[in-house]
């Protein structure tokens, strides 16, 4: 696994800060996030309070397709698929109900797959397209965040795109100062927001 280029956690108080850099660490290795993280500087002051996370992502794979786990085999009335990634084998199932029915998809073991009597080529299952992981990454990501951040922290402002996230919470109203870390935070990294 590929580690963070830049892993930051700033806090008013050294051992908070030490602390909250353990909880980032596994939070984010739990929600397997250190795989997609490039850069993360978190920010916390208690007695403001306000908790900033900003980072960048790396590029994530975008559509999955049913070529990239699965070898196709083309046979006289049946393709045989051989499941290379069980990963995305739930959803691929679900693609060739959808478009095929249940009648025309046989799996026997968990590393095969069985379309008969399909009007597709073999091509054309190649490439269909079965999953989309930068679809969960957002959801995820805030979901890790919303774990690391303090208890209590409720009011909070998200923001997502261009392969970039901020995240800032805190128990107060978020005011324009507190929104300000976000721009200074992504500069200590090197970044513009």
């Amino acid at each position: 696994m590929q580690a963070i280029e830049y892993f930051e956690v700033e806090c008013t108080e050294a051992r908070g800060g030490e602390n909250y850099r353990q909880i980032a660490n596994d939070v984010l290795l739990d929600h397997n996030l250190l795989r997609v993280i490039h850069k993360i500087h978190i920010y916390i002051d208690p007695k403001v309070p306000i908790f900033v996370a900003v980072g960048t992502l790396k590029k994530v794979a975008t559509i999955v397709r049913v070529g990239d786990i699965a070898n196709v085999n083309p046979q006289e009335g049946k393709m045989t698929l051989a499941i290379s990634d069980e990963t995305y084998l739930a959803p691929m199932l679900k693609a060739f109900w959808d478009r095929f029915g249940k009648d025309h998809v046989d799996q026997p073991d968990r590393f095969t797959v069985i379309l008969t009597g399909v009007s597709a080529s073999a091509r054309e299952v190649e490439e269909m397209a079965i999953a989309d992981p930068s679809a969960a990454l957002y959801k995820d990501l805030v979901y890790a965040l919303k774990c690391v951040c303090p208890e209590g922290f409720r009011v909070r402002s998200e923001n997502y795109g261009s392969e970039k996230f901020s995240f800032v919470a805190s128990e107060d109203m978020l005011t324009d100062a507190g929104l300000a870390l976000v721009k200074e935070k992504f500069a200590l990294m090197g970044e513009t927001p």
